[in-house]
């Protein structure tokens, strides 16, 4: 019997894909709102990979100090904003990564409105937020590993 490896020890591209596939079964049991947070989870660990892809490639920092940024920078809002877009500014990846910050931003803003306010959310919404979710993941580690693509649910095919 393989043992699997402990979710502590899986690397940030490993974790993103496991936070993807329990969509699947969240959706099933229609815990939307359980839904919406998973995806926003899955965003905010692609901004993890992104960055610590850009001080590795950037910096000597060690990884103690990048995920100390990663807690100061407190979330998926504060990771794009006070990391990613001033490591992106003056590169290429910046025009890549402006439009995901508005697709950031309903993500963030409705994550929130779940976390923190308790608010439930219907089917709808959290279809929503998985879209936006996928276009986010996909277009920040896209610009890492090419052609990446995150496993697409049954639920996300049907009408």
């Amino acid at each position: 019997m393989v043992k699997k490896k402990p979710y502590q020890d899986l690397d940030d591209l490993e974790k993103l894909r496991k936070q993807w596939r329990k969509l699947s079964g969240l959706h099933h049991r229609e815990e939307w709102s359980a839904v919406i947070i998973r995806a926003a989870t899955a965003a905010e660990i692609a901004s993890n990979l992104a960055i610590r892809h850009e001080f590795e490639a950037r910096s000597e920092f060690d990884t103690k100090f990048v995920n100390s940024l990663l807690v100061w920078a407190n979330g998926l809002q504060g990771k794009v904003t006070r990391l990613l877009k001033p490591l992106y500014e003056g590169s290429p990846k910046a025009k890549e990564l402006k439009p995901l910050i508005t697709v950031m931003e309903r993500i963030n803003s409705k994550r929130n409105a779940v976390a923190h306010a308790g608010e439930f959310c219907s089917s709808g919404e959290a279809d929503s937020v998985v879209n936006d979710c996928r276009t986010f993941a996909e277009g920040i580690v896209g610009l890492y590993h090419h052609n990446f693509k995150l496993k697409e649910h049954k639920f996300e095919s049907e009408d």
